[in-house]
């Protein structure tokens, strides 16, 4: 009896140990090598989500679309192998009955990175879901982009027909003049008025830029034009839009603008307000864009080197670059050479429409020294009385030339030496 219950005893303890299984820190001394190469696995997974965590959070700043949906990839990789991982160890490693405090710290920090996983999880949902909204951001926007083209494009369009249907009306009735009602001298007066404003508008950010440079303002003016009295330091700015009015006005006279290359085909007057139409709705930009080497493109690029300095450009940039860049046939998008486009346009404008007319439109120039004539010219100092040692104002520098047309003058706009301006 004795001994047939110590052999139920033992069969007891023998079951006992078939249903629960060995500690974890058996099963390790078991196989070590095993064990420590999942963990290795596990810590090198947990490196790699991380760093592919890190590529989709730099793919959003700035915003691309491409290494948004590559580091996506990247990381739901990475938790596919982690979650291949965990479920390996569990159907290797049941849960035992008895864990040791080593096992517990492995447990807990199997834990935390469990948790660490969720929160990845989350995260990549959340930017699957930025993704798909910015995806529709830019599908609304290209479909914005394409009507506002298509507007464009019929307004081009609209404004060639206007021009050719009055042309036609005007030759049918027998008429020599051949353009449409809106070449008008009131039309070439606004242009003048956009134009002279352009000079004033341009020469802002670049005498800022100077002053940024640390140039010396009244040297610079002085070399522009020297021995002129000033009646305010203020109005050495007209030094300055003075320096833009020669350069930007060099070779006007000339049906192609002093171009090298010419076009004979676009000599036509009917051509010239074509192209007055053309561009005057356009962004210069757009228009640089779409063909670079275009008559206008190739006159900004030339004026470009004629009003801006090497030594000017060296001061503002640090470099010749940008200067560089345009002389090899480019059209830079930096803002200093957006706002010159904009003085660019203008002049070209004006240009365009002085041809149009038949006969052309001639633009006079008024010397230093000439005496002041209220017929001809307008001082860009309005309140003003004759300095008390001067007989007569004289011109000290003409900011804008100025032009006859229909009979009557468009002055010229100067800036006299001689006069005290009225508070």
């Amino acid at each position: 009896m004795q001994l047939g219950g110590a052999k139920d005893s033992q069969n007891c303890d023998s079951s006992n140990q078939k249903v629960h299984p060995q500690p974890m820190e058996e099963a390790a001394n078991q196989n070590p090598e095993a064990v420590e190469a999942l963990v290795s696995k596990i810590f090198t997974n947990i490196s790699s989500l991380k760093s592919a965590y890190i590529r989709l959070q730099s793919a959003h700043t700035p915003y691309d679309p491409e290494k948004i949906q590559a580091a996506d990839k990247l990381v739901i990789s990475e938790l596919k192998k982690l979650s291949e991982l965990k479920h390996f160890y569990r159907e290797n490693n049941p849960r035992p009955t008895y864990i040791s405090p080593q096992d517990s710290r492995l447990a807990a920090e199997i834990q935390e990175q469990q948790s660490l996983l969720k929160t990845y999880e989350v995260m990549v949902k959340k930017f699957q879901s930025e993704i798909h909204n910015k995806d529709s951001e830019i599908v609304q926007l290209q479909q914005h982009i394409q009507e506002a083209t298509q507007k464009r494009a019929k307004l081009e369009k609209n404004l060639k027909l206007r021009g050719l249907s009055s042309s036609s009306s005007k030759e049918s009735e027998g008429e020599s003049e051949t353009f449409s009602t809106d070449l008008t001298p009131e039309l070439f007066k606004s242009t003048v008025e956009i134009a002279s404003k352009a000079i004033h508008d341009f020469s802002k950010p670049l005498i800022n830029m100077m002053k940024a440079a640390g140039w010396d303002l009244d040297a610079a003016a002085n070399s522009i034009e020297p021995d002129i009295v000033y009646a305010k330091r203020a109005h050495k700015k007209y030094a300055f839009e003075y320096h833009i009015c020669q350069k930007m006005f060099s070779g006007f006279q000339q049906q192609h603008f002093g171009l090298k290359s010419e076009n004979e085909a676009n000599t036509n007057k009917d051509n010239f307000f074509q192209q007055y139409l053309a561009l005057r709705e356009m962004d210069p930009l757009d228009s640089v864009g779409q063909n670079p080497d275009s008559d206008f493109g190739k006159f900004c690029r030339s004026k470009y080197i004629l009003v801006v300095h090497p030594k000017m450009e060296a001061s503002f940039f640090g470099n010749l670059d940008h200067r560089n860049y345009i002389m090899g046939g480019g059209h830079p998008r930096t803002p200093f050479y957006l706002a010159f486009l904009k003085l660019a346009k203008a002049i070209w404008l004006l240009h365009r429409l002085a041809h149009a007319f038949d006969p052309e439109i001639k633009v006079f120039q008024v010397s230093k020294g000439s005496e002041f004539s209220e017929v001809y010219m307008e001082s860009v100092v309005k309140n003003f009385v004759v300095d008390e040692n001067s007989e007569k104002p004289k011109v000290g520098l003409m900011v804008m030339p100025g032009s006859g047309i229909g009979g009557s003058v468009v002055q010229c706009r100067v800036y006299l030496t001689g006069i005290k301006e009225v508070e």
